[in-house]
């Protein structure tokens, strides 16, 4: 505090004033600035009173600011006697609150706001998601855990029930896609988002029951409700699980932009293929979010002639305006001419850096190719397809890699040791247990509907067919229709499918996204609308702090950033480190203070 005389129109007032640094919560920039406290009167009617009116109340704003310091300072008086009762638990966490802070950017209270502004219902969707979306990203589990968990934060979640948490499911579910289209709307101000390049991928998520759900068909073989009335099939349904579990799965397909960040996602049965999936999202992708053009990226699983023929066409002429692609490609599965030309010695090694930065070989060659298709075609008022052939530009490349000869022996003698022991023990595996393995036994067959593996046959293992492996592993192909693309460039674009499968990894490892706990179609859609918004949060975090941290570490600050109670009213921090400094510089807010009071607490989470 200062004591400040100012004179208008010939008059002297004497004022008390205080200086204080008024920071931009946007950019984290400021300047000094001073704001009036008391007005003490004319400076020639205070002289009446004091001998030196400045002098005077220069000591009372002296005075005034030691008291002030002594209030900032309190006694705590603590009780050694005091006990603690069953069930207390005041570490309450305050990390979320990072969390909440993108939550807000992203403006998705209101989204949720406005979504549910006709419903007749007395809770908050959006404080049930909020609970949903941070319980999933720092103590995940199911939706009652959430629930029960609730006060672990410091807000409390409160003002709804364990039904009403499921009943929002339905809402959720109702809302997905359009969830979807509002975060990228409203990412673009906080990460750059980069639709040149777009990666797609598919996984899926096993639930812990022992059968897969039934349909209810009609005539036509469609599934139907109890009424007759058509409906999706059910999700839950047996599948090639990633892990080979038996149980039944949920499949996912994924799509990322070129920085990582998840753009968008698709459900289906865990039964159906996923070659067939990657169009109902990409048309999505193209009708609702950009039209602009696009190199999708995927691994060959999706590498089919219809998917190439539908994104690019014949690929034809210089300028081609149609969206690219850059597939994996088997070589295992090719045709005999592409595996020739793969094992045929013309290849070009240069030196580049892995990622880590260390230098190696890089050994490929690449050609411009015919590629024949042979595409599924509708005519107009028939249902039935029929193949026609076309021919389409494509550029191929085959590369080498010693770490990759490696992995495909290693995978490969893990699968003929089973075989080995299928052969031995074939009543200990059926279709879905033996995958990847019965491709090395002769004669095996499987009961169509049991899908145990059928008697009277001799089960012998395909020698010949190992040896033609062996002949394949460390080379790899990739494929575009980016004809001028280096082979460099396409090998770099290619590696970022790393991003959507380390994304995957995320949702299973740590977000706990599998087992699913829950069973209806609504309700897994719903699930997977939290999990999908945990994942932006988390890697726009990430990309907010400049890519520098794994997101287990940040997840581990996170989850450390809690307080206790002290005193009425006064809280103390317990954790710190350089992720949180960084997370409070990015977001102009200090969060290294070792004490708040509740009115701090509140402000510091914006509630």
């Amino acid at each position: 505090m200062h004591v400040k005389v100012i004179t208008s129109k010939g008059v002297s007032r004497l004022y008390i004033y205080e200086t204080y640094y008024d920071k931009d919560t946007t950019t984290g920039k400021g300047r000094v600035r001073s704001k009036m406290l008391e007005s003490l009167g004319r400076l020639d009617e205070l002289q009446k009173i004091y001998d030196d009116p400045v002098a005077h109340f220069k000591t009372v704003c002296e005075l005034r600011t030691a008291q002030n310091r002594e209030i900032r300072k309190q006694s705590v008086i603590i009780d050694l006697d005091a006990k603690i009762s069953i069930g207390e638990d005041s570490l309450k966490n305050i990390g979320y609150g990072i969390l909440k802070a993108l939550y807000k950017e992203l403006e998705l209270d209101k989204f949720w706001n406005w979504k549910t502004r006709h419903l007749s219902i007395d809770y908050s969707i959006d404080k049930i998601f909020r609970l949903l979306v941070f319980s999933r990203i720092l103590y995940p589990g199911s939706k009652k855990k959430a629930y029960d968990r609730r006060n672990i934060f410091f807000e409390g979640f409160n003002g709804f029930c364990l039904d009403d948490v499921y009943y929002s499911l339905d809402i959720i579910a109702r809302n997905q896609e359009a969830l979807q289209k509002w975060i990228f709307d409203h990412s673009g101000k906080i990460s750059e988002r980069d639709l040149s390049v777009a990666y797609f991928d598919c996984t899926n998520y096993y639930f812990d029951i022992g059968r897969p759900d039934a349909d209810i068909l009609n005539d036509d073989g469609k599934p139907v409700d109890k009424n007759g009335g058509e409906i999706q099939p059910k999700y839950r349904k047996r599948g090639p699980e990633k892990n080979r579990r038996p149980d039944p799965i949920v499949e996912m397909g994924l799509l990322i932009d070129k920085n990582g960040i998840p753009m968008a996602y698709d459900l289906f049965p865990g039964n159906e293929s996923e070659k067939l999936h990657m169009r109902p999202i990409i048309n999505r992708l193209k009708k609702d979010y950009s039209n602009t053009r696009t190199i999708f990226v995927a691994d060959r699983g999706l590498n089919t002639s219809d998917n190439i023929y539908w994104i690019n066409g014949s690929n034809k002429g210089d300028n081609n305006q149609r969206d690219g692609y850059v597939y994996g490609q088997s070589v295992r599965g090719a045709d005999a001419e592409f595996k020739a030309w793969v094992l045929a010695e013309d290849y070009i090694i240069d030196k580049v850096k892995d990622d880590a930065g260390k230098e190696i070989a890089f050994k490929h060659k690449s050609r411009i190719y015919p590629k024949e298709l042979h595409v599924n075609t509708t005519k107009p008022g028939s249902k039935k397809t029929s193949k026609k052939t076309v021919r389409a530009d494509q550029k191929q490349m085959a590369y080498y890699s010693e770490k990759y000869a490696k992995k495909q022996k290693a995978d490969r003698d893990v699968m003929v040791a089973r075989a080995r022991d299928l052969i031995k023990h074939p009543k200990k595996y059926d279709k879905v247990t033996s995958a990847g393995s019965a491709a090395y036994v002769k004669n095996i067959s499987f009961d169509k509907t049991t899908g145990e593996i059928l008697e009277g046959k001799v089960l012998e293992l395909d020698e010949e067919k190992i040896r033609e492996q062996e002949l394949y592993d460390g080379y790899y192909a990739i494929v575009t229709s980016e004809l001028n693309m280096s082979d460099f460039e396409l090998r770099d674009i290619y590696r970022g499918l790393i991003h959507i499968e380390d994304t995957f990894k995320v949702s299973k490892s740590d977000f706990k996204s599998r087992p699913v706990y829950v069973s209806t179609n609504d309700h897994i859609d719903a699930h997977f609308s939290t999990c999908f918004t945990a994942l932006v949060l988390i890697r726009l975090l990430q990309a907010k702090l400049g890519n520098k941290y794994p997101v287990g570490r940040i997840l581990d600050s996170l989850r450390k950033y809690n307080c206790t109670k002290i005193d009425t009213g006064l809280y103390q921090l317990l954790y710190f480190d350089e992720i949180l400094k960084d997370c409070g510089d990015i977001f102009h807010i200090d969060l290294n203070n070792k004490y708040r009071t509740q009115l701090q607490m509140k402000k510091l989470l914006r509630y």
